[in-house]
């Protein structure tokens, strides 16, 4: 029989058990010859060297061509700058710009909202109904201002606004008369001031006489120059017969009025 007994290298020997009685000289000679004999194991060592230069680097090889990994070198650095500019940004909007916001809104639209009643959105109702009654307009012995005009003419809603200006200028020296051509009531008013085309401008001085017209679309200063000549008494008018772009009255939507003293 034989023990197993561990060591401090983890290699297992047989420990002899022999008994004297049994065995014999020679396997007792051999036996203790084969526990004698001295073992060798194979010894590892580690040296550093010192030397540097002496010690190799081992070369990684990339596991993409030069090509691919070009490309996937500026896609991370895109990344990495949007990242960048990203992080400079504020993640929630600061209570004093909405404020602001807010405010420069507000006083846009209102600002809109007032250049578009006093200018450009002047409608051609609104003319109409600040305007003064043909009948009053011819006693008050002032020179006279009368345009004709419908509602469906583009011309005449192109130049409301300039139409507006001149007569807030000269409202309180020149009467600003406007009859629709639609409205029956002025047959009459059609046919003596000869209206084919609108918007049809007829000057008339203190007696009611007319001094000349301008028909259709014109440059406002033409508009102007007779107004301004009305309001000094002059004689004659600079601009007496000029006829631009007009809509033509054969479209009229001929109405009746509901009011008699209605000048619209």
């Amino acid at each position: 029989m034989a023990r197993v007994a561990p060591n401090p290298l983890c290699l297992h020997r047989f420990r002899p058990y022999l008994q004297a009685s049994h065995s014999s000289p020679s396997l007792l000679k051999s036996t203790f010859h084969y526990q004698t004999k001295p073992r060798k194991f194979p010894t590892v060592s580690c040296q550093t060297n010192a030397d540097s230069s002496e010690t190799s680097t081992p070369t990684v090889q990339p596991p993409f061509s030069p090509s691919v990994m070009s490309l996937i070198s500026d896609d991370t650095k895109r990344e990495d700058t949007g990242a960048s500019q990203d992080s400079g940004l504020p993640e929630f909007p600061n209570k004093d710009v909405n404020k602001r916001i807010a405010v420069v809104s507000l006083l846009a639209a209102a600002g809109l909202f007032l250049s578009s009643r006093l200018d450009f959105g002047v409608s051609l109702k609104d003319i109409s109904v600040a305007a003064l009654p043909y009948e009053e307009a011819l006693s008050n012995g002032k020179p006279t201002v009368v345009e004709f005009y419908a509602d469906w003419c583009e011309v005449c809603r192109e130049l409301a606004p300039d139409v507006y200006k001149v007569e807030q200028q000269y409202k309180d020296r020149v009467n600003f008369v406007m009859l629709n051509v639609d409205n029956t009531k002025w047959e009459q008013e059609l046919d003596e001031f000869g209206v084919e085309g609108i918007p049809h401008f007829a000057f008339l001085d203190r007696e009611g006489n007319e001094e000349g017209n301008v028909v259709g679309r014109l440059p406002r200063k033409y508009l102007l120059e007779n107004v301004e000549a009305l309001a000094r008494g002059e004689g004659s008018i600079p601009h007496a017969r000029v006829v631009g772009q007009y809509s033509n009255t054969e479209n009229r939507k001929v109405r009746s009025a509901v009011d008699p003293r209605s000048h619209g």
